[in-house]
């Protein structure tokens, strides 16, 4: 055999058969050998190996020439495909176990494919179902916590519900008493003016009458009772309508806070009834990344406790200050009405007294006595008065000093810093009232100390007196406010 680019050794199992017509003289195929295929390097990704007598060692079925030669001597020379040899047809050939080896490739790789293939289906379907049913269990945990949620919003919509029925109940209640308390203090004028004409009408008297007597006393008394008693209304008046100003403060903030709870309340309900198939849902891109919130749970929950908490101390207030008015209006109908007693009282006993200008004198004399000792105890309760009132003007100042030490933004111009200013002012203004009533107790301790010695030197007609005191001033007193009256009632 003639060499191709590199010497190929041949190597047959059985002797070469005898040459048939079938193959050309060995001369011509080393010769169309030559001509029909030009040299050409092989490579081993070929799936045969590069030497021939290797193929054949290593196939288990060795093929041979004969069914060839057999066969060719079927076959017309002029009919046969111009090939090259049919020897080298062989070198290209695949052996049967290479033909089952392949079938067996394909096969295993088919059946992994399809393993892979229905694994993959199988996790993925599994995959599926677990996603959906975690989808699902974090919609009913969203859903479960709107609805707690939605529970609570209720919860402290009923409670503000509640405190603003009372804050309301109170402050017309409040607006009620303040009402009494005007009509009370209007009715104190016709007193004072009575008492003022009594004390005119008996300026009158002539000589050593023009004493300062008991009835005077009294008349004056009652003048500064009644003086009294309009400043405490006035004083509970003004209480009052800052108190009212307060309610209505807690009461907006309370209505402020219902109204977002009302709000946030539907919202809520809405999005609590929201499910996969109700209409509006739609696709908001982003807005999980958007956070407008303001407060957490704890401060969401303490603002709300806190405008009760503040409603609830406002109305107590308010209810403590409705009884302390109360207590004023019977306090001073009965001081006015016991004064009022004590004056008439007064100037029957000094019509009588008129008669026996001595007897009545002494007696005088000892009321007048009697008189400086309630009056020293007058002072006396007044200064206690005003030793007290330095203790709520001390906790005022030392809170207004505590909340100066607040951090940065913290110092706040509040409600409470107002009160605490008002509260300050207000005690202290109190404490100049007290102070101012300490002097007028003084200088009325004063006058009946000279009213004492008027009376021992008092011993002049009394006719005129006795007029001035019967018919000018008694028949003037006649007629007095009812207790119903005095206490606010029309």
């Amino acid at each position: 055999m003639e060499p191709l680019g590199s010497t190929l050794t041949a190597t047959y199992a059985h002797p070469r058969p005898t040459p048939t017509n079938f193959l050309p003289a060995i001369s011509t195929v080393a010769s169309s050998y030559r001509d029909r295929f030009p040299h050409y390097n092989l490579t081993h990704t070929l799936s045969l190996p590069w030497r021939p007598s290797t193929y054949y060692k290593v196939a288990s079925n060795l093929p041979t020439l004969g069914p060839y030669c057999t066969r060719s001597q079927k076959v017309c020379e002029s009919t046969m495909l111009p090939f090259v040899s049919n020897r080298t047809t062989l070198f290209t050939r695949y052996t049967p176990d290479d033909w089952y080896r392949s079938n067996l490739t394909n096969y295993h790789e088919s059946n992994t494919s399809r393993h892979n293939s229905e694994r993959l289906r199988v996790d993925t379907s599994r995959l599926i179902q677990d996603k959906y049913q975690q989808t699902r269990k974090t919609q009913a945990d969203s859903t479960q916590n709107l609805g707690e949620r939605v529970n609570d919003i209720g919860f402290w919509k009923s409670e503000i519900n509640h405190e603003l029925d009372a804050m309301i109940g109170e402050t017309n209640e409040l607006t009620d008493v303040k009402k009494k308390l005007e009509r009370a203090l209007m009715e104190t004028e016709a007193p004072l003016q009575v008492a003022r004409e009594c004390l005119f009408h008996r300026e009158k008297r002539m000589g050593i009458d023009l004493v300062h007597d008991e009835v005077e006393a009294e008349l004056l008394t009652e003048v500064d009772i009644i003086l009294c008693c309009q400043e405490r209304m006035k004083l509970h008046l003004d209480k009052a309508i800052a108190q009212l100003a307060a309610n209505r403060a807690s009461q907006h903030e309370l209505e402020k806070d219902l109204s977002d709870k009302q709000a946030a309340y539907r919202i809520d309900d809405k999005c609590h009834n929201l499910r996969n198939t109700s209409d509006g849902v739609s696709y908001f891109r982003g807005v999980e990344r958007v956070d407008a919130t303001v407060s957490v749970p704890e401060s969401w929950a303490k603002f709300t406790d806190d405008n009760i908490l503040r409603s609830q101390s406002e109305r107590a207030a308010s209810a403590k200050l409705r009884d302390d008015i109360q207590n004023l209006l019977v306090v001073t109908a009965n001081e006015m009405w016991n004064q009022f007693n004590k004056v008439n009282v007064s100037f029957t006993n000094r019509i009588a007294e008129t008669a026996d200008a001595k007897n009545k004198i002494q007696v005088h004399l000892a009321k007048t006595l009697q008189e400086i000792f309630q009056t020293e105890m007058t002072i006396e309760s007044i200064k206690k008065a005003i030793k007290d009132k330095s203790a709520f003007l001390k906790v005022a100042q030392t809170r207004l000093d505590e909340r100066t030490r607040r951090p940065n933004i913290e110092l706040c111009r509040d409600m409470a810093q107002l009160r605490l200013v008002n509260e300050v002012y207000e005690v202290d203004d109190t404490i100049q009232t007290l102070q101012q009533r300490l002097r007028e107790a003084e200088d009325t301790l004063q006058s009946l100390v000279h009213t004492k010695a008027t009376l021992e030197h008092d011993l002049a007609v009394k006719a005129n007196s006795l007029y001035i005191d019967q018919e000018k001033c008694m028949s003037m007193r006649k007629t007095f406010p009812n207790t119903l009256r005095l206490v606010g009632f029309c």
